[in-house]
C-alpha cells in the first residue's frame, strides 16, 4: 500500500514543474525619515514612493479592472515597513460589523494586505484595516487553499489609522519588521492584496485572481522589491506575565475555589526565521469559549485552536492525515484528559516550550513538548507531550513533511494500565500544489506504536484534486487500522477504508441575476477491513448551488444514506433511551435547501430547512441564523439549529433545540464586551459566557470573565466562576 501512494506521488510530481509567474511588481524605496501614523499621508515621503494599481475584479466578475481602484504605495526603513493606501468609494456608506479587532472580512468594507516573506506560495502574514481604523491580522497556511489554512487567532504588535475624505479614504500602516520572519540578505517578497467594497458591491485584487480559487490564494501574487536588502531582524524579547483571580463554584461535586494564579509566556527569535515559545502554568480563562454543537453522529466532533500559545505556525503540527477523517495531533487533546469515570476534565498544563520556523528557504522545523499535571484523585497522569515536524520544500509549492508524536507518562500509578505508558505515531505526508493550484493533493502513511499492538496499526491515505474554471473533480481515500492509536491525534473512528470521489461542474451566466450556478456529486463509501469489508456506510451527496451578483447564495441538496449500526445506538442521547439495536442495516434519504442572504444589509440571515428519513424514522431540521448589525458600537446575532426526530416505538423521539443568541458591544477601538448565551437540552445545558475586554496597551488587556451554567430541564445551578485576569506583553 506504501509503495502505491509513492508510486502516485511520483506520477505527480511532474505536475508542480509549473513555475509561478509575477504578473506585477512594487519597487520599495528605502527611507530613515520617521512617521506619524495618523492615516493622513501628508509626510513627503510618500511622494517618492512608486504608486500601484489597477486592482481587478474578482467578484462580480474576474475579467475586468475593478470599478473603484485602490492605490498602494510603500516604503521601509531599517525597522519598519510603511504602506499608504488610497481606497477610491461610491460614497461614506461604509459597512463594518463592529470596532472589535480581527474581524471577518466578509460582508463589509476592508483590505487585507498578504506577505509571502519566503517566497514559497505555502505560507503569508496577512494584515488587514477597515475604514474605520479596526485592524486585523491572520497567519495562512497551505498555500491559502481553504478555510483551515486562515488562522485569525494570531496576534502581533503594529500600527495602523485611516481617514475618511468625500469619495475615498485613506490608510497609513507601520509593520515592524520584526512582526515577520523572513531570510537576511532578502531583497524580494512575494506580496498580494484583495479589497471588499460594499457600496460598490465589488471585490477587487492587485494580482488578478479566478473565481474558481480562494481570494487569498497564495498561488497568485506579485512581487514586491525592496531597494536595499533586509538587514538582521533585532526582534526583542518579548515577556507576557499574566495574574489570574479566580473564584468558582462546581454546584454538582459540591466543590468550590478561590485563588489567585500566576504564570505567563516568552517569546524569544531565533534568527530571523524561527520562534522559541515558552510557556509557565498557563491559564485560557480569557479564550472565547466554544460554540456549542448538536451531534447527531455516532462520532466526536473537532473544534477550532483558540489558546495563543498554539497558533504561530500551526500548520506545522496540525495540518498531517487528513482534515476530517484523521489527524495525528489535534493540540485540544492537551489540556484536557479523562478521569476514572471517562468524563472529559480539565488537566492543568504545568509547562512548555515550542521552536517553530523557517530554517531557510526550503526547510521549516517544529519541535513542542509540554507537561501536564497529574490528578491521581481523578487517576489522571502526569504526561510529556511531545511533538517533532519536519518540512521539506519541493518544487514550486509542495512540501514532503514528516511528524514523530510522543506522549508517555515517567511515574507509576497504580490506576495506570500498561498499555496507557505511551503511545507514539510517526508519518510521511507529502503535500501536492501547482504552480498554479489547477492540482493539490496529498499522499500520507502513518504508524502508531503502542505498547502490546504489532498489526493493524497504520493509517493512510490519498487525495488529489483538479481545479479548473468549468470543472472540479476530486480522488480521495484512506484507511485507518482497527490497531491504529493516536493519543494526541483526531480520530473520530477507526478500522475503515473510505473512497471519496466528486464532482462539479460550474457555470457563469453571462445575463441575469445569477452570478454562478452548478452542480455537484460526492459519493463516500466506507468498507470495515475486520467484518470481511463489508459496506457498512455510504453517503451520495448531490446538489445546486448558486451565488447572485446581490451576494444572496441558495442551495439545494439531496442526501442518500445507508448506515449499517455495528453497535446500538441513539442519535437522540436519551438517557437511559431505547437504542436502535446494532447489526442493522439502514437505507435513508433526506433533502434541504440553505438561502443566505446580503451581508450587507443592516439586517441579515441564514436558513436552512430540511426535511426526509431518518435511520428507521425520519427527520425535520431547522438551522440558521440571524444578524442584526447596528454599527459601529453593536452587533447581535442568534443561531438556532432545531432537530425534531420521530423514530418508532420503542425507539426514542425527541425535539433537539440548540439556540445561541450574542450581544457583541465595542464601545471604542479598545474595549470590548460579548456575551453569548447558549441553550442545549442534548447536553442538558443553559451557558452564558460574559467577557470585558480592555486593551490598554498594544495587546495587553484586563479581562473580566463570567461563566455561569445551569440544567436545562430543572433549572439549577450547575457551574459559576468569574475571573480577573491582567496581561502585560513586556518587549526586553
Amino acid at each position: 500500500m506504501i509503495k502505491l501512494y509513492f508510486a502516485l506521488a511520483a506520477l505527480l510530481v511532474p505536475l508542480t514543474f509549473y513555475a509561478q509567474t509575477s504578473s506585477k511588481d512594487i519597487n520599495v524605496k528605502f527611507t530613515e525619515i520617521p512617521f506619524k501614523i495618523d492615516g493622513i499621508l501628508d509626510e513627503p515621503q510618500w511622494n517618492s514612493a512608486e504608486t500601484t494599481d489597477s486592482f481587478y475584479q474578482f467578484f462580480p466578475v474576474d475579467t475586468i479592472q475593478a470599478v473603484k481602484q485602490t492605490e498602494i504605495r510603500m516604503l521601509y526603513s531599517g525597522t519598519t515597513l510603511y504602506i499608504g493606501i488610497n481606497l477610491f468609494s461610491d460614497g461614506d456608506d461604509y459597512v463594518t460589523p463592529s470596532l472589535k479587532r480581527d474581524y471577518g472580512a466578509g460582508g463589509n468594507d476592508n483590505i487585507s494586505l498578504m506577505f509571502d516573506t519566503f517566497n514559497d506560495g505555502t505560507n503569508a502574514f496577512l494584515f488587514g484595516i477597515n475604514p474605520f481604523g479596526v485592524r486585523r491580522e491572520a497567519l495562512i497556511s497551505g498555500g491559502g487553499q481553504g478555510t483551515s489554512g486562515f488562522t485569525m487567532s494570531w496576534d502581533v504588535k503594529w500600527q495602523g489609522e485611516t481617514k475618511l475624505y468625500e469619495g475615498y479614504y485613506t490608510c497609513e500602516i507601520a509593520i515592524p519588521l520584526t512582526s515577520f520572519k523572513f531570510k537576511q540578505g532578502e531583497q524580494k517578497w512575494r506580496f498580494n492584496s484583495y479589497r471588499f467594497d460594499m457600496q460598490t458591491n465589488e471585490q477587487s485584487t492587485w494580482v488578478r485572481i479566478p473565481q474558481n480559487q480562494k481570494i487569498y490564494n497564495l498561488a497568485f501574487m506579485g512581487d514586491m522589491i525592496f531597494e536595499r536588502p533586509l538587514g538582521k531582524s533585532r526582534t526583542p524579547m518579548a515577556l507576557i506575565p499574566y495574574v489570574n483571580g479566580i473564584a468558582a463554584k462546581d454546584y454538582e461535586k459540591q466543590t468550590e475555589q478561590n485563588n489567585l494564579k500566576i504564570g505567563g509566556d516568552a517569546k524569544v527569535s531565533i534568527g530571523n526565521g524561527m520562534n522559541l515559545d515558552i510557556t509557565v502554568n498557563p491559564d485560557f480563562s480569557n479564550v472565547e469559549v466554544d460554540n456549542v454543537i448538536t451531534n447527531l453522529t455516532r462520532f466526536e466532533v473537532s473544534l477550532p485552536e483558540k489558546r495563543q500559545f498554539f497558533i504561530d505556525n500551526s500548520d506545522l503540527f496540525g495540518s498531517f492525515g487528513t482534515e476530517g477523517d484523521y489527524n495525528p495531533f489535534f493540540s485540544r487533546r492537551i489540556g484536557i484528559a479523562q478521569n476514572a469515570q471517562g468524563e472529559t476534565i480539565e488537566n492543568d498544563i504545568v509547562g512548555g516550550v515550542r521552536l517553530s520556523g523557517k530554517l531557510n528557504e526550503n526547510w521549516r522545523l517544529g519541535l513542542m513538548n509540554l507537561q501536564t499535571e497529574k490528578d491521581e484523585s481523578n487517576e489522571i497522569a502526569s504526561n510529556n507531550n511531545t511533538v517533532l515536524a519536519l518540512q521539506k520544500k519541493m518544487f514550486s509549492r509542495s512540501n514532503l513533511s514528516f511528524i514523530f508524536v510522543n506522549r508517555q507518562t515517567f511515574e507509576d500509578y497504580d490506576f495506570l494500565n500498561e498499555a496507557d505508558r505511551y503511545n507514539r505515531v510517526v508519518g510521511l505526508d507529502y503535500n501536492l500544489a501547482s504552480a498554479d493550484n489547477t492540482w493539490t493533493g496529498k499522499f500520507f502513511y502513518h504508524k502508531s506504536f503502542s505498547h502490546g499492538v504489532e498489526n493493524r496499526d497504520g493509517a493512510g491515505g490519498i487525495n488529489l484534486k483538479y481545479n479548473s474554471r468549468f470543472l472540479n473533480l476530486g480522488l480521495s481515500g484512506n484507511f485507518i487500522g482497527n490497531n491504529f492509536r493516536s493519543d494526541l491525534g483526531f480520530v473520530p473512528r477507526k478500522d475503515i477504508l473510505l473512497f471519496n470521489p466528486s464532482a462539479e461542474v460550474i457555470f457563469y451566466p453571462k445575463k441575469g441575476n445569477l452570478n454562478s450556478h452548478g452542480f455537484i456529486a460526492r459519493p463516500e463509501f466506507v468498507w470495515r477491513p475486520t467484518l470481511d469489508y463489508q459496506n457498512t456506510d455510504y453517503f451520495i451527496y448531490t446538489g445546486w448551488q448558486a451565488q447572485f451578483k446581490s451576494q444572496e447564495e441558495l442551495s439545494l441538496r439531496l442526501f442518500n444514506r445507508y448506515t449499517y449500526l455495528t453497535a446500538s445506538f441513539d442519535p437522540t442521547r436519551t438517557n437511559n433511551g431505547t437504542e436502535l439495536p446494532g447489526g442493522t442495516g439502514y437505507y435513508y434519504t433526506s433533502g434541504e435547501v440553505e438561502f443566505a442572504s446580503d451581508r450587507r444589509k443592516v439586517f441579515s440571515y441564514t436558513l436552512e430547512p430540511g426535511y426526509g428519513e431518518f435511520f428507521n424514522g425520519s427527520r425535520l431540521v431547522l438551522e440558521g441564523e440571524m444578524n442584526l448589525r447596528v454599527q459601529p458600537k453593536m452587533n447581535f446575532s442568534l443561531g438556532f439549529n432545531y432537530n425534531n426526530i420521530t423514530l418508532p416505538e420503542p425507539y426514542e423521539s425527541g425535539e433537539i433545540w440548540l439556540v445561541s443568541p450574542k450581544i457583541e458591544l465595542t464601545f471604542n477601538k479598545s474595549v470590548f464586551w460579548s456575551t453569548l448565551i447558549q441553550y442545549s437540552n442534548q447536553l442538558d445545558n443553559l451557558g452564558f459566557n460574559s467577557r470585558l475586554q480592555w486593551r490598554f496597551a498594544p495587546l495587553s488587556d484586563l479581562f473580566l470573565v463570567y461563566n455561569d451554567n445551569y440544567f436545562v430541564n430543572s433549572f439549577m445551578p450547575r457551574s459559576r466562576s468569574i475571573n480577573l485576569k491582567l496581561t502585560y506583553w513586556l518587549n526586553i
